[in-house]
């Protein structure tokens, strides 16, 4: 398994939310540099975000989720055209950064 990890969950549809595309930056130096990007497959994943043996380096890193394309894509009005969520990463232990997503809100945590 990759050291970072991550899932949406479509709560409006009770489904994961497939077709979200998911871009990973690193900061370095109050710049974003993309590092990886994908999209969610039927389980609302990408399993292949970072190769498997991939270790970040320890620093502040970012996750955007394109939600207002994903709901566009579904023909559904929504509030927020991209979420980020700014994490720190503070070891080589794993991270798993779930959302929980509906057209005019979302929550997010540290999953395991």
């Amino acid at each position: 398994m990759s050291q970072l990890t991550t899932h949406i969950l479509d709560t409006t549809k009770g489904r994961p939310a497939r077709g979200v595309t998911i871009i990973l930056y690193a900061e370095n130096n109050d710049t974003w540099t993309e590092i990886a990007r994908g999209i969610t497959n039927a389980e609302g994943r990408i399993p292949d975000l970072l190769k498997k043996d991939e270790v970040l380096k320890y620093g502040v890193y970012k996750m955007r989720f394109e939600s207002g394309q994903y709901f566009n894509n579904a023909g559904v009005a929504a509030f927020y055209p991209y979420i980020e969520v700014v994490f720190d990463i503070a070891s080589s232990e794993h991270y798993h950064i779930p959302l929980l997503l509906n057209p005019f809100g979302y929550s997010t945590y540290r999953g395991s």
